[in-house]
């Protein structure tokens, strides 16, 4: 799989995932995917300093990446 294809899979899952991120006022964009392993992305809106957005970002938005792009390893939130 290309740098390219990876990219698209990530932001299918994304897509996948932002609904349910924007109905609780948040959202989530792609910063870079580096080694083809790791994912970087940004909470964005409500999500910014919520309590539960680490586990947001393990069980919700890993497990959906990783379900369309098995070879990612793990999914980080830079902050601002």
């Amino acid at each position: 799989m290309t740098s390219e294809e990876l990219k698209e899979k990530v932001e299918i899952a994304l897509d996948e995932i932002r609904p349910f991120l924007q109905s609780d006022g948040g959202d989530i964009s792609l910063l870079s995917i580096e080694d083809d392993k790791l994912v970087k992305v940004q909470l964005q809106g409500a999500c910014v300093g919520c309590s539960v957005n680490q586990m947001t970002l393990k069980s919700g938005v890993e497990m959906t990446i990783k379900k369309h792009a098995p070879q990612i390893e793990q999914v980080v939130n830079i902050e601002v």
